[in-house]
This record gives structure tokens, C-alpha cells and sequence, in this order.
């Protein structure tokens, strides 16, 4: 059985923790990096060797001929690349937050179209994803909720697609909004934080830490707090491999880690 060829997407250190774990795991073969601020033309491989390295989606698929592209980059360079991608018969794996829901549905349709497998998730970790689950399960059986997300400091984002994905999957799971308690005085302004149908979210960002999410529901003499740590980005490796495996066996997008697990 031949190795699945893998294109990363992106240079920084999700990019390059990927560019690593992949060229560790048997049977998934890194072939080049596609990077929008590329500088030189190859990228050193952890075990020794390198990988073609370029800014030119069109120029790097046609020499390297991927099966999958796995991109933990920018929204706005995924959304320039993933269409050509797809278009290629690359099928695409993208951890990349911030993206719209016209072009999620747009990538949807074009995978449809070239009958490739894809998946989108807003987190890659499988603690993060039960971490999720759990949360919903949990939902229809209190009124508040508050979540509070922690990430290191270069993260663009506020707050983070995973704390977004598990509120909306909270009030889907609630069948309506959750209860906000009143704040009369709010003196430094902001303080509560922001608001996602009811339940308040809180963005920390500090050196030190990679991704972290605590989900807290309270209720009558009682609180519930649900809590998952990832504390190195090798965490998203096991999702990552998961995915790139299922493109390879269903047509379509699929979005969420959680329906390749089994929980949706």
C-alpha cells in the first residue's frame, strides 16, 4: 500500500509540528510545504532530508502531486489555496479558524463537485472534541453557562473557534439560549466578557500556555465545570491523522472532528 502524500499548509509552529508528526507516522509521506511568506525553496525535515517549500499553490501541487492537504495557517491565505487545492483533486484538512460560512459552504460544494473528501474542525485535539461532547450532553440540564478559554499570546483570534463551536453546540443541545445573570455595574467595561446565545465567554491570552478551555454551568447548590488541556501542539496530532485518513475513504466535507469519532 503506497504512503498517502501530504501537503502542509503553513510554516509557523502548527505547521511545523505537523511537518514533523506526519513525517514521523508510517504510512503518511510529507512531500512540500506551502507557505504565503515563503523564503528559500526547501524546508528541513526533523529526521534529516527536506521538502519542497513555496508561496505558488498551482506551482507546488503540480510537482508534488498530493492526496491530501492539511492546513493550520490563516483564514484568509486558506481561502485563496484551498479552492486550488480542491480543484487539483487535493483533499483538504484544515484547522484554520476565523473562516466564513459562505466559504465553508463554497469549499463544500467544490468538493462535492470533484466527489474528494474534506474535513474542517475547529479542533484537533480529542480531548478537546469529548471536551465539546460532553458539554452538550451536559446542556440541557442547566440554565447558565460560562466558558473560559485560555491560549498562548500570538493567537489572532478572540475567542477561539473551539469556544465558539462549543456554545453554539451547547444552545443547539439546550434548545434555546442560556440565562445571562445581570451585571448592575460593570466597572472596568468588559469585564463579563462576551456573549454567545446566553453563555458568556472569557479569552485569556498569556505566554506559556498553547490551548486550554474550561466550560462551567451552574445551577441550584451546584456547579459542573468540564475541562481539557492541551499542553503541546503534538495534541492535534492524532485528529489530524484521523482526518487525513478518512478524506481518503468518503467523499464530501465534513465538518467537526466529532463526526469521524463517532459522537454526531
Amino acid at each position: 500500500m503506497t504512503d498517502i502524500r501530504v501537503l502542509i499548509a503553513g510554516s509557523g509552529r502548527m505547521g511545523t509540528e505537523m511537518l514533523g508528526g506526519i513525517a514521523a507516522t508510517s504510512g503518511l509521506q510529507p512531500v512540500g510545504v506551502l507557505e504565503k511568506f515563503a523564503q528559500g525553496t526547501a524546508l528541513p525535515l526533523p529526521g534529516g532530508g527536506s521538502v519542497p517549500l513555496s508561496a505558488d499553490a498551482n506551482g507546488i501541487i503540480a510537482a508534488t502531486r498530493p492526496d491530501v492537504m492539511v492546513d493550520f495557517s490563516h483564514h484568509e491565505w486558506t481561502q485563496q489555496i484551498a479552492p486550488v487545492a480542491v480543484r487539483a483533486g487535493v483533499r483538504p484538512v484544515i484547522g484554520t479558524t476565523g473562516l466564513t460560512e459562505h466559504f465553508v459552504q463554497q469549499l463544500g460544494d467544490q468538493c462535492d463537485e470533484h466527489r474528494i473528501g474534506g474535513v474542517i474542525a475547529a479542533n484537533f485535539a480529542v480531548g478537546a472534541v469529548l471536551m465539546m461532547h460532553f458539554a452538550a450532553v451536559a446542556a440541557p440540564f442547566f440554565e447558565v453557562a460560562e466558558i473560559i478559554e485560555l491560549h498562548h499570546d500570538r493567537k489572532i483570534d478572540a475567542p477561539s473557534g473551539t469556544a465558539l463551536a462549543t456554545a453554539r453546540g451547547m444552545a443547539a443541545a439546550h434548545g434555546h439560549n442560556f440565562t445571562t445573570p445581570p451585571t448592575e455595574k460593570e466597572t472596568v467595561p468588559g469585564t463579563r466578557g462576551g456573549q454567545q446565545q446566553g453563555i458568556t465567554i472569557h479569552s485569556v491570552r498569556l505566554p506559556g500556555l498553547v490551548a486550554h478551555q474550561e466550560v462551567l454551568f451552574g445551577g441550584q447548590g451546584q456547579t459542573l465545570t468540564i475541562r481539557h488541556d492541551s499542553t503541546s501542539r503534538d495534541s492535534f496530532l492524532p485528529g489530524v491523522i484521523l482526518a487525513v485518513h478518512a478524506v481518503m475513504q468518503r467523499p464530501g466535507l465534513v465538518i467537526g472532528l466529532e463526526r469521524l469519532m463517532g459522537l454526531a
